[in-house]
């Protein structure tokens, strides 16, 4: 028995450098926002996009204006639950605490390509090396979500809101 100590303190020294946030997170998402979901208590924000704030509001082609946060948030709570449950694959935590991480559908679909694919969300550059800039591309082509009027990026909107400089 003691001869096999050496190598469970090993692992258990080993295995304590890592965050319990480090380990996938499964289950039943529910809807925050356009790109934050929370499962079993934990707030988790989708890697490499930007989605209208709840509050944000855009215009359609007509001009008219619509809450295009809250339908964004309305879509993705009706495609996630399509295909249940969702898993979440770590990649950091944000200045808020939240888990940042890379989400799929049961089915294996990528949550951030579908928003984005879809208009409901932007390819952030910034985070995503522009990751999903073909999929942001095919939905302003095919003029879907956000795209079918005029919108301001989710990042300005909150920095104007905020009274401060736009860091997109």
């Amino acid at each position: 028995m003691f001869r096999r100590l050496p190598a469970l303190v090993a692992c258990i020294i080993i295995l304590a450098g890592f965050p319990a946030s480090a380990q996938e997170v499964r289950g039943r998402a529910s809807v925050v926002d356009g790109d934050t979901i929370e499962i079993s208590g934990e707030r988790i924000r989708f890697n490499g996009i930007d989605a209208p704030e709840s509050w944000q509001r855009c215009k359609d082609a007509a001009g008219k204006e619509y809450r295009c946060g809250k339908e964004a948030a309305f879509a993705l709570g009706e495609w996630l639950a399509a295909s249940r449950p969702t898993r979440c694959e770590f990649v950091e935590r944000d200045r808020y605490g939240r888990m940042v991480a890379n989400c799929f559908r049961a089915d294996g679909a990528s949550v951030a390509d579908w928003l984005v694919r879809n208009g409901w969300a932007l390819d952030w550059p910034r985070y995503s090396d522009g990751e999903f800039a073909d999929a942001q591309e095919e939905a302003r082509g095919a003029k879907r979500g956000v795209w079918r009027g005029t919108f301001e990026q989710p990042c300005e909107a909150r920095a104007k809101r905020a009274k401060r400089t736009p860091s997109c």
